[in-house]
């Protein structure tokens, strides 16, 4: 566990000195643990000073996620020649009983329903160069109380009818900025504070979301914090080329000329023509328009067509980065898919989805908690790999399982073993377990 307390030292400014230690017994817990990740299968794990009050004290107490995150981020995993973008994502697991904060109806893309659970969004940083998303600001989602509009009461006509022509006050321009769903109202203060913590520190032009939000609320939303959107648009979003003919002199001054087809691209549009395996893949990068957008935007299409039973299938990228190249645009959406192996790891792992707190500030912990783990766990990681690029989060507990297996069995022996003999007991031991091991066990037969 010494490690894990020089780890956690950068952290040290946010935290106070009790916490700093309530945290490392955690961790060391969520290590060895091979079960459900709750308080008490951690408080099952840890050594002296870890009981299950300890625990249950730091799961209550009032924690700075956000800058706990980001001093870990910049100390241990920051690379400061490296390229970074960032993303965001909605991350729903499903609750049973009725007393958690926060417990709602969310629609899970995982089981492709609604279901009954909790709802965080997720802001991660992603290193380009790396090709590896450390989730950084986590906040629950909390929907508010439906509020159905109220039934129409009387008979049909009975209303009172507007008066011919134009309204008074209407204006002749339809106004840029648009009014933003109660979605993007919890999500807006979010990605607020999660871009405070980077200005200074780490420069950072686009953030990724998915398909959900490649809509213009959510693209004017982006622009207001300096950053531009990469996101997908539906696969029938209707397209048109900017209005390039000859004004007629009369009348209002065309805006959109022809409308898109992506079965039938223009070539001057193509920017890249592959075949591989029978699959033809044509990507097109234009700057169109779209009538529900107030501005150009940058899109990219991917048309696939298979060559023997010629059916095709194509997808729409765009980007609010006019001047933002085909390549990296699809690059950087591909990299979008990083914060969803964030999810898999924080709930196979480290018990985003096993947790059983229920009040407000023990449930924001468990999350959080989950996502540290994620970021400390990839810092344990990296020198594993460079020897056995293989070794995953399944081997980083066997191996510290074997050595807690270790450490109880040399307590009871009345004469420890010198130490040459003690190490090797350690690594040997370590390796049980393990489905990709840093090297090959010494036999004993």
């Amino acid at each position: 566990m010494p490690e894990i307390l020089a780890l956690l030292q950068n952290i040290a400014p946010v935290v106070s000195v009790t916490i700093l230690h309530q945290l490392s017994q955690v961790i060391y817990g969520m290590l060895i643990s091979n079960g459900r990740i709750t308080m008490l299968e951690i408080s099952r794990w840890t050594e002296r000073g870890g009981s299950y009050r300890t625990i249950q004290r730091l799961y209550h107490g009032s924690l700075l996620w956000l800058q706990i995150q980001w001093l870990f981020f910049t100390c241990r995993l920051q690379q400061p020649d490296h390229e970074y973008i960032t993303a965001g994502d909605e991350v729903v697991f499903g609750k049973a009983g009725t007393e958690t904060y926060g417990l709602g109806r969310f629609f899970s893309s995982l089981q492709k329903r609604v279901i009954p659970g909790l709802s965080f969004f997720t802001f991660s940083v992603i290193d380009v160069t790396e090709r590896h998303s450390y989730p950084i600001h986590a906040v629950q989602m909390i929907k508010g109380k439906d509020q159905t509009p109220p039934r129409a009461t009387g008979k049909i006509g009975s209303a009172e009818k507007r008066p011919v022509g134009r309204p008074k006050g209407s204006k002749n321009k339809k106004s840029d900025q648009p009014s933003l769903n109660p979605e993007l109202q919890r999500i807006q203060p979010v990605l607020q504070a999660f871009l405070k913590v980077l200005t200074g520190v780490l420069a950072i032009q686009y953030l990724v979301l998915d398909g959900h939000f490649g809509n213009y609320p959510s693209a004017w939303m982006v622009l207001q914090t300096g950053l531009q959107l990469v996101s997908k648009l539906r696969c029938d979003a209707a397209l048109y080329e900017p209005f390039t003919g000859k004004y007629s002199g009369h009348g209002r001054r065309p805006k959109y000329g022809a409308k898109i087809d992506v079965h039938q691209m223009n070539k001057k549009f193509l920017k890249s023509d592959s075949r591989k395996k029978g699959i033809r893949t044509q990507i097109y990068q234009a700057t169109l328009l779209n009538k529900e957008f107030a501005f150009p935007i940058n899109v990219v299409i991917i048309l696939k067509t298979n060559l023997s039973t010629k059916k095709q299938a194509h997808i729409i990228l765009f980007s609010t980065d006019l001047k933002l190249v085909h390549e990296k645009l699809v690059d950087y959406y591909s990299l979008r898919f990083q914060i969803e192996f964030n999810f898999r790891d924080a709930k196979q792992y480290w018990g985003l989805d096993d947790f059983m707190n229920v009040k407000e500030r023990s449930v924001t912990n468990a999350a959080n908690l989950a996502f540290f783990m994620v970021n400390f766990s990839s810092v344990l990681l990296r020198p594993c790999r460079e020897n056995n690029p293989e070794f995953s989060v399944l081997d980083l507990k066997a191996h510290y399982r074997g050595y807690r297996y270790v450490s109880e069995t040399i307590k009871l022996l009345p004469q420890k073993p010198d130490g040459i003999l003690l190490g090797k007991i350690f690594e040997q031991t370590a390796h049980l377990g393990m489905v990709h091991p840093t090297f090959e066990p010494v036999s004993t037969a």
